[in-house]
């Protein structure tokens, strides 16, 4: 049995969030964060053929790794809400990825710290901007790996629908504790589309149409992230990596829950 368990992790995570939304007061972004964990096991062997041909297995990021931690952190209804009219993201869209990104690597370290307490090395990446600017792919994405330990599902618009939705952001490690299996879903599917359902209202949210029946044209949305970036004043004092538009998980079904899931449970 691990020394640390589950729900210690979880309770390190809530916490890490806790505080930081009270350190910003009425700006803090966030809702109940979610944690889930699974063994690094063959499951991971699949990753270069999901995300891409170069991604790490686990055990690139830390050869005695045996488990993989993911977790996500959800927006808050209103800032969402916010970000819904127009086509550019609005001003507090940019802030919260920004501080979300600083809060992502708080959480990740503040893990590592509750696993090291106990004997157990961890493997940590960046929040964010870890890919190649010229694939447009990264070698650790956060969201695949959230998808194999079975913290969401892919929606049509490529984020991962959790339980909370898919509006809010995502962060990973790999520790040598044996954290066991800790999945949030079970289900094949969490896109309403993806299930055979009526939707595709991302597809027709997104400004620039990287999102098609056939498709995401993934230079197309990074085009829109850099002009975003580049081209609002109110962006100015931003990182130049604020790189966001949002508008794909602004006020959809699967923006705050999983839908499919609701469905379900309302047929029973």
């Amino acid at each position: 049995m691990p020394t640390v368990s589950i729900a210690d992790l979880r309770a390190e995570l809530q916490a890490r969030v806790a505080a930081e939304t009270r350190r910003l007061g009425p700006a803090g972004w966030w809702r109940t964060p979610l944690l889930a964990a699974a063994p690094a096991d063959a499951r991971f062997d699949q990753l270069p053929r999901m995300a891409a041909n170069d991604h790490w297995r686990p055990r690139d990021l830390l050869p005695t790794a045996n488990s993989v931690i993911v977790f996500f952190l959800p927006f808050r209804k209103e800032l969402v809400r916010a970000n819904q009219p127009g086509e550019r993201p609005c001003r507090e869209w940019g802030e919260s990825y920004v501080q979300t990104n600083e809060l992502i690597e708080q959480v990740g370290r503040a893990l590592g710290k509750v696993l090291a307490a106990h004997g157990f090395r961890c493997g940590l990446t960046p929040a964010t901007h870890n890919f190649n600017e010229e694939t447009l792919t990264a070698r650790w994405s956060h969201k695949h790996l959230g998808h194999l330990v079975n913290l969401g599902r892919f929606g049509v618009h490529r984020m991962l629908i959790t339980p909370a939705g898919c509006a809010g952001r995502l962060g990973s490690l790999v520790t040598e504790a044996d954290m066991g299996d800790h999945p949030l879903v079970a289900a094949r599917e969490a896109c309403l589309l993806k299930a055979g359902k009526a939707c595709g209202l991302c597809r027709e949210a997104c400004p620039v149409g990287a999102l098609t029946p056939a498709g995401f044209d993934r230079r197309r949305c990074w085009a829109q992230l850099k002009e975003n970036q580049a081209g609002l004043d109110y962006f100015a004092d931003l990182p130049a990596t604020t790189h966001v538009c949002g508008k794909c998980a602004a006020v959809m079904p699967c923006s705050f829950s999983d839908p499919v899931a609701r469905l379900n449970a309302a047929a029973r």
